[in-house]
């Protein structure tokens, strides 16, 4: 079992983009959306992957991957999942010793855009870059699994 240990935030601006290094697309869907657990499909790179990650709002989650083949994953998508496919680039960010990934989100969720950064323990130290706004780890309304069902488009704007 694997444990994932994340931070996200709001991305300022773009001046992340002159230091990316890498970046690919991403779809995915979810065939269970928790408690207790998330189940998400997803192709990356020509790759498929099967996820499974605890629901929950702390930043340390279980999280178990597994890589299957990319047409069954696609078979998924468009068979079993619930809600919206969610499609993003990812855009890997170094800074300060870490690899920040900027998702920009595609189709409903446009104009989303989130740095996440993962690191080895819950209560390690890190420095976020001058692009970062708004911690969003525990709101839930920037989980992918919710963006499927909600998707970005939807949410009302402030005014």
């Amino acid at each position: 079992m694997g444990i994932e240990i994340e931070h996200k935030f709001l991305v300022v601006g773009e001046a992340w983009r002159a230091d990316v290094t890498h970046a690919y697309d991403i779809r995915q869907a979810y065939l269970a959306i928790g408690p207790p657990a998330s189940v998400r499909i997803r192709v990356q790179s020509g790759v498929g992957y099967l996820n499974i990650k605890r629901s929950t709002l702390e930043t340390a989650r279980a999280e178990f991957e597994y890589v299957i083949p990319a047409d069954e994953a696609e078979e998924m998508m468009a068979s079993l999942r619930i809600g919206a496919i969610v499609a993003k680039t990812r855009y890997e960010v170094p800074w300060a010793g870490r690899t920040w990934e900027v998702d920009v989100f595609e189709g409903e969720n446009k104009g989303l855009v989130i740095a996440e950064v993962e690191l080895d323990a819950p209560d390690q130290a890190f420095d976020t870059p001058p692009w970062t706004g708004a911690d969003v780890s525990s709101d839930y309304r920037y989980f992918n699994s919710y963006l499927a069902r909600q998707p970005f488009a939807t949410w009302p704007t402030e005014g």
